[in-house]
């Protein structure tokens, strides 16, 4: 239990983060006036999810990062993770 508390918290934290960095980061950002159509695809994780998976990792005792994905995060947590992709497209 120890260890959804903490990965709980540290999400939580993470998230709150990014909120306050993207409200900052829209607000600097620059115009563009190309004209030019750009995609903006819908990620499967979110920057909240994919940066509370690198974090996790370095408090963890795995010595592999992919072992780490693979076993921890597409195993045991897959529920904290519904959409999570494959390891090769993570790592891209």
């Amino acid at each position: 239990m120890t260890t959804d508390y903490k990965f709980t918290e540290l999400f939580c934290i993470i998230d709150e983060f990014c909120k306050h960095f993207d409200a900052e980061n829209a607000r600097l950002l620059l115009e563009d006036n190309s004209g030019m159509k750009r995609r903006r695809r819908a990620a499967s994780l979110s920057d909240s999810e994919i940066m509370t998976v690198l974090l996790y990792f370095h408090f963890g005792t795995f010595r592999n990062f992919k072992h780490y994905y693979l076993f921890f995060i597409k195993g045991t947590m897959k529920s904290y993770f519904p959409k999570a992709v494959s390891y090769n497209r993570f790592v891209e």
